[in-house]
């Protein structure tokens, strides 16, 4: 079993030429990122680990000199596999680092569609491999220079043992016949891959179940003046905005509208010491929200009509189909069609298994073994 125990530290410009010239003749390596999103506000990308069966590369990315762009043609080139483990995350930052990877493959993925009962990286190394990850750094400061010997030995872990246990994982997906279905989905999540939306752009989710139109109109106000309110304090204390408030907080706080503190701090998931700092700050945002309504310049937001009449029907057969097909197969449902696809074939409507083909990451298995059943399947509810 290749394990490589040799851990190259990349600081330099002239060490990314080793890396690309360690990388020129393999055909699979395995990638991981690491970055601060727990401790700052900004977010950085302070290491990518690219592993091989020799060798471990530690790019310090908060090097100046060290540019991962420089190894874009690598993790270009769809013939080489790159092994990550829960890639989408990574992915992100290696686009922001203006990285597009292809020949991805996800072993965390993979073990889904193979329904296996533990899908984390530590469980998948230890049953597979006999090997124990020590995962107490999860949630370290990667930014920290120079950086602990015990961080520097956790994140080439997660590394060490990527290749390898892509291999056999990739093995179990052919023998399960769900090769095609796997990548399939990883091609999805590198297309499908975007740099991260600015703090301002989050998008907010508020449970509107119980409240009518005004209230929800009321709801929303809060809740976008009460992100502004969140950024501006979370960047000031250099914290993750969720950890200044977390999006369940903020949600609940919206719903509730609380005109006095007393009944800010009986809100469940808003800290004690959030409400004792900056309660006044939130009860004003509220207040100014509540006036606005009462002064009619709060718009009501008008129920909107079914822009594709009949989908949620198509794909409420969808699924039922997809829960039988997988039953009769013996695999998990999303094999025979992920939620994507789903969504997608329900806009489509499709009245010929043919029109199928059209669809990005559908393939020709799928059609083979699924496509004149999804037609009928959708004719009966048209």
């Amino acid at each position: 079993m290749p394990i490589p125990e040799v851990v190259v530290d990349v600081v330099r410009k002239s060490q990314l030429d080793d890396v690309k010239a360690g990388l020129s003749e393999v055909k699979e390596l395995a990638v991981d990122v690491e970055a601060d999103s727990m401790h700052h506000f900004r977010a950085s990308l302070c290491f990518v680990q690219v592993g091989t069966d020799e060798r471990i590369w530690l790019m310090d990315t908060l090097e100046s000199e060290v540019n991962v762009g420089a190894l874009a043609e690598v993790f270009a080139d769809p013939s080489r596999t790159k092994v990550f483990h829960a890639a989408m995350g990574d992915l992100q930052y290696l686009a922001e680092a203006g990285i597009r990877v292809a020949g991805l493959f996800d072993t965390h993925r993979a073990a889904t569609l193979l329904n296996w009962p533990k899908v984390g990286l530590g469980d998948l190394v230890k049953e597979k491999l006999g090997a124990t990850l020590k995962k107490e750094h999860q949630q370290a400061d990667f930014s920290v220079r120079p950086l602990p010997e015990e961080l520097r030995a956790y994140i080439a872990d997660d590394v060490r043992y990527l290749t390898e246990l892509g291999r056999m994982v990739r093995q179990a997906c052919r023998d399960a016949d769900v090769l095609e279905e796997v990548e399939l989905d990883c091609a999805r999540m590198c297309v499908e891959a975007q740099v991260r939306p600015e703090l301002s752009q989050t998008e907010l989710r508020l449970p509107k179940q119980g409240l009518n139109p005004k209230q929800v109109a009321l709801a929303q106000a809060v809740a976008k003046q009460l992100h502004v309110l969140r950024l501006s304090l979370a960047e000031k204390a250099d914290v993750p905005m969720g950890r200044m408030l977390s999006n369940t907080a903020l949600g609940e706080i919206a719903t509730r509208a609380p005109t006095q503190l007393a009944e800010l701090v009986r809100i469940k998931n808003v800290r004690g010491q959030f409400a004792r700092e900056h309660g006044d700050a939130v009860l004003a945002v509220v207040k100014e929200a509540i006036e606005a309504q009462r002064a009619g310049t709060l718009p009501v937001e008008e129920e909107k009509k079914d822009r594709e009449p009949g989908k949620r029907r198509r794909e409420e057969a969808l699924v039922a189909f997809r829960k039988e097909a997988a039953a009769r197969r013996n695999v998990t449902p999303s094999v025979v069609l992920s939620n994507p696809l789903v969504s997608e074939i329900a806009s489509m409507n499709p009245e010929a298994p043919e029109l199928l083909r059209a669809l990005p990451f559908f393939g020709e298995k799928r059609l083979r073994l699924y496509g004149e059943a999804i037609v009928a399947t959708l004719a009966a509810v048209r």
